[in-house]
């Protein structure tokens, strides 16, 4: 199916994790000029970049000059930006009931999903309330719709994100003419990451108990739902929707 997104401008925040690489591998794909944003992981976005012929910039976007410095720079080179994947996250790697959590690491995860999404978004707004079009796409979770044991900071986070946040940016933008804002939220994932930690099969069927489909999610599942919801060809009439990506899931027991 066409999508539309032939010589499109493409941001992908975190373009250099494991989903954020299949999201920009994708928007390659389609022909769209990538830009593989990333924070620590030179090495890795600016590979990416060479091999799909688009650019790797850095940027710490829990600064919203940074964020708004990206952004800039980007238009700056291209002329103009058509979409952006806030992927940009961080999930603290040990999980604590909230009476465990102190407040570096609240404020941490906080600032470094829900923060790191409003800067990208107001970056991006920015500019798309001047040219009233374009498509914004945050990645969410479905630990912010079921909640997750352990991580009540990082699913507080992802939830604002797609609740409060996505709701009223998309009727803020309602004024500008064609701007769309939508939400993916993947459930478990099999990224490079989690298979190096290990993923064995008692994990894998307590994630998927209350899956209809036994099975977890591939980074590409992710991405071509992104690809999907960013057309706007294919979404054209959609915005202010969360997509699951996640079997079916109704709950979390892990």
């Amino acid at each position: 199916m066409e999508t539309g997104l032939k010589n499109s401008v493409v941001l992908v925040t975190g373009g250099a994790g494991g989903i954020g690489e299949t999201i920009c591998r994708a928007f390659a794909s389609e022909g769209s000029k990538v830009i593989v944003h990333y924070h620590e992981s030179s090495k890795n976005a600016e590979k990416i970049a060479s091999e799909i012929g688009g650019i790797s910039v850095k940027a710490d976007l829990t600064d919203p000059v940074q964020a708004l410095s990206l952004i800039d720079t980007i238009t700056h080179k291209y002329g103009k930006l058509d979409v952006c994947i806030a992927n940009a996250g961080y999930y603290p790697p040990e999980p604590l009931s909230l009476w465990d959590i102190d407040n570096d690491r609240w404020n941490k995860t906080i600032s470094c999903n829900l923060g790191v999404a409003v800067n990208t978004a107001r970056g991006f707004l920015r500019e798309a309330s001047k040219t009233g079009t374009g498509s914004l796409v945050f990645i969410g979770s479905t630990a912010g719709i079921y909640g997750e044991s352990g991580h009540s900071d990082y699913a507080a986070a992802k939830g604002a994100i797609t609740s409060g946040l996505l709701m009223s940016l998309k009727n803020d933008v309602s004024k500008l003419g064609n701007v769309r804002i939508n939400a993916v939220a993947p459930g478990w994932t099999l990224t490079p990451k989690k298979v190096e930690q290990g993923v064995d099969e008692k994990l894998i069927e307590r994630a998927t108990a209350t899956m209809s489909l036994k099975k977890l999610a591939t980074p590409e599942d992710i991405a071509n739902i992104v690809i999907s919801i960013s057309s706007d060809i294919i979404s054209g009439h959609i915005t202010g929707q969360v997509i699951e990506v996640a079997g079916g899931m109704e709950g979390r027991l892990v």
